[in-house]
C-alpha cells in the first residue's frame, strides 16, 4: 500500500472519528470526554499513525546506515506498523457497515 493511500484512509478514518464524536467533517479539535468512544478511536488513529513514523523513520535510519539500526528490528517495526494499519482498516469497515446497517433500520 503506498503512502498517499496510507494517508487518505488516515484522513478518512479520523473523520469517521470526528463524526462518532458528533463533531463536524473539517474539525480537528479532540472529544469532550477522553473515556468515550470516539476519544478512544482518535487515540488508535494516533497511535497507528506514530508506529507507522517511527517505522518509516527507523527504516531511513537503516538505509542511510545508521550502525544503531539493526535490519531485524526495521523489519519487526515495519510488520507491527503493517499490522495495526490492517486493524484499523477492519475497524473502519465495520464501524461504516454498522453505521449504514442502523442508518437502514426503519423505525
Amino acid at each position: 500500500m503506498s503512502v498517499p493511500a496510507i494517508q487518505a484512509a488516515l484522513q478518512q478514518m479520523q473523520a469517521l472519528s470526528n463524526q462518532a464524536a458528533g463533531q463536524s467533517a473539517g474539525a480537528t479539535a479532540a472529544p469532550d470526554q477522553p473515556g468515550s468512544f470516539a476519544g478512544e478511536l482518535q487515540a488508535s488513529i494516533g497511535r497507528i499513525n506514530q508506529m507507522q513514523q517511527s517505522a518509516n523513520q527507523q527504516a531511513m535510519a537503516f538505509q542511510a546506515g545508521d550502525p544503531d539500526v539493526a535490519l531485524n528490528d526495521v523489519m519487526i517495526d515495519m510488520q507491527k506498523a503493517s499490522v495495526s494499519f490492517e486493524m484499523g482498516v477492519q475497524v473502519r469497515n465495520r464501524l461504516v457497515t454498522a453505521y449504514k446497517d442502523v442508518m437502514s433500520m426503519q423505525i
